[in-house]
C-alpha cells in the first residue's frame, strides 16, 4: 500500500512481533458517548484487550492522517474536541485530503483495519437496514463493506433502532455468516434476544477463530458477524427498549434529523428517556465485547 498509514509505538510492535491485534472504532469516543466517560471507556476498552492477551488498535483521522493506535493526548483530543468529523467510507477521501480530524465509523475502520493485515475488529453495534428503508433507501455502508473486506467484527448485535429481521436477510444476501457467541437468541444490541433466532451459533472463541480460517482460507471474501450478548445482568428489557425506540424515532421524525445526525440523536434520547442507564448497558456490552473480541484474536493468532 502506498498511501502511509501511522502506527503507534505498540501497534506497530505488536505487527512487527505478530502479536494478536484488535482494531477498534473511534466514533464511540467523538459521536457515541459524552465527555469525559467517552474517554474514559475507550481507555478501559484498550485495557480490557490487553488484559485478554491482544493489543488494541483504535483507528481515526488526526489532521488528515489516519493513525492506527493513539495515544491518552489524541484520545482526548477527539473525546473533547468540536467539529469532529463522522467518517465513513464515503468521507474517508474528503476527510484526509483536506487534513481533518475524523472518528471512524464500523465501515471505514474495518477498512483502514485490513490495510494494517488486522483480522478482528470489536465495536458496539453495527449498522444495517434502517427501520423504513423500503421507501428512504436508508441502508448503513457497515454491511456493504462487511461483504467484501476480511475482517470480522465482534458486536453486540444490530443496533436496536435498526430494522433487525431485514438487516439479516441483508446480510445473508450477502454472504456475510451470522454467528452468535453462546447463545441460540440473535441479541438486540441493549438485550440478549431480538425476536430471531441466529443463523449460528458457536460456544468458544476458538470455535469461531476455527471459522474463520476456513471462510477466508476457502477464499470467501468479506467478514463474519460476531453477535455476542449482553451479560444478562446489564441488559435493558427489550419490550421497553422499544417503546423508548419508537419515542425517539417520532421524534427524530419531527425535527428532521436524518443521515449521520440520526444515530447519535436518538442514542441520546434513549439515554435520557432511560435515566443513563441505556448508557451504562452501552458501556457494559462494550467491554463484554472487548473480551471475547480480544480472545478470538489470540486463538485465530
Amino acid at each position: 500500500m502506498s498511501f502511509p498509514l501511522h502506527f503507534s509505538a505498540e501497534v506497530k510492535a505488536a505487527i512487527e512481533n505478530k502479536k494478536p491485534i484488535v482494531a477498534l472504532e473511534s466514533t464511540i469516543i467523538s459521536h457515541g458517548m459524552p465527555y469525559p466517560k467517552n474517554v474514559a471507556t475507550a481507555r478501559e476498552v484498550e485495557k480490557i484487550v490487553r488484559a485478554n492477551g491482544a493489543i488494541p488498535a483504535t483507528i481515526a483521522i488526526l489532521n488528515g492522517n489516519i493513525h492506527v493506535g493513539l495515544d491518552d493526548d489524541q484520545m482526548e483530543l477527539l473525546g473533547n474536541s468540536k467539529g469532529v468529523w463522522k467518517v465513513s467510507l464515503r468521507d474517508l477521501p474528503y476527510v484526509v485530503s483536506q487534513k481533518l480530524n475524523g472518528a471512524t465509523t464500523v465501515a471505514a475502520t474495518m477498512r483502514i483495519a485490513s490495510l494494517a493485515g488486522i483480522k478482528i475488529f470489536v465495536t458496539g453495534g453495527i449498522g444495517g437496514v434502517h427501520r423504513g428503508a423500503e421507501t428512504t433507501m436508508d441502508i448503513s455502508a457497515d454491511l456493504t463493506e462487511m461483504a467484501q473486506t476480511n475482517v470480522a467484527v465482534v458486536s453486540a448485535g444490530v443496533k436496536s433502532i435498526l430494522d433487525i429481521g431485514l438487516t439479516l436477510e441483508y446480510l445473508e444476501t450477502l454472504g456475510v455468516p451470522v454467528v452468535t457467541f453462546g447463545s441460540p437468541d440473535f441479541p438486540s444490541f441493549y438485550s440478549r434476544k431480538s425476536g430471531f433466532a441466529t443463523p449460528l451459533q458457536l460456544n468458544t472463541p476458538k470455535d469461531i477463530a476455527a471459522l474463520l480460517e476456513a471462510k477466508w482460507e476457502m477464499g470467501l471474501n468479506g467478514s463474519v458477524m460476531i453477535a455476542n450478548p449482553i451479560p444478562a445482568d446489564k441488559e435493558y428489557p427489550f419490550e421497553k427498549m422499544e417503546g423508548f425506540i419508537q419515542s425517539a424515532l417520532k421524534a427524530a421524525d419531527d425535527k428532521n434529523i436524518t443521515g449521520k445526525e440520526t444515530t447519535p440523536f436518538i442514542l441520546k434520547f434513549i439515554a435520557d428517556a432511560t435515566g443513563g442507564e441505556s448508557l451504562e448497558s452501552n458501556i457494559a456490552l462494550v467491554f463484554n465485547n472487548a473480551v471475547l473480541g480480544a480472545r478470538i484474536a489470540v486463538a485465530l493468532n
